[in-house]
């Protein structure tokens, strides 16, 4: 029923991006620090991506605004979702596309880990 069905089509994209990210990283998805799962492949994508669900809302509202609120998830909607990984987020006062968020996102992690920052970076929310 929408809009879940939209908000569950755009958390998709969003995890599948962060999960590159984290992997990309060189660190494995399946670990989480707050998700844990023996059968959730993604706990530390589903972690890292919390912050970032925002971004998919207020894509979904415009999507409900353009379109209005349909059943189905046509094409068009699809379309609009599919833009998700290439939406302008500001972080560290730069605009970037979110797939390059969700890297600096999951390599501050790394840094983290290793001791060499105490904060993760994440994009802000206007």
């Amino acid at each position: 029923m929408p809009p879940n069905n939209y908000l569950n089509y755009g958390y998709a994209i969003l995890r599948a991006t962060m999960a590159r990210s984290i992997v990309a990283a060189g660190l494995l998805p399946t670990k989480g620090i707050h998700h844990h799962n023996r059968y959730n492949a993604y706990c530390l994508a589903d972690d890292l991506m919390e912050p970032f669900r925002p971004f998919v809302d207020r894509i979904v509202i415009d999507i409900i605004l353009k379109h209005g609120i349909i059943d189905d998830l046509t094409k068009a909607i699809k379309a609009d979702l599919l833009t998700i990984p290439v939406i302008d987020v500001m972080m560290d006062g730069e605009n970037s596309p979110l797939t390059i968020a969700t890297q600096r996102t999951a390599t501050s992690l790394v840094k983290c880990f290793a001791g060499e920052q105490r904060k993760l970076i994440y994009p802000e929310l206007l």
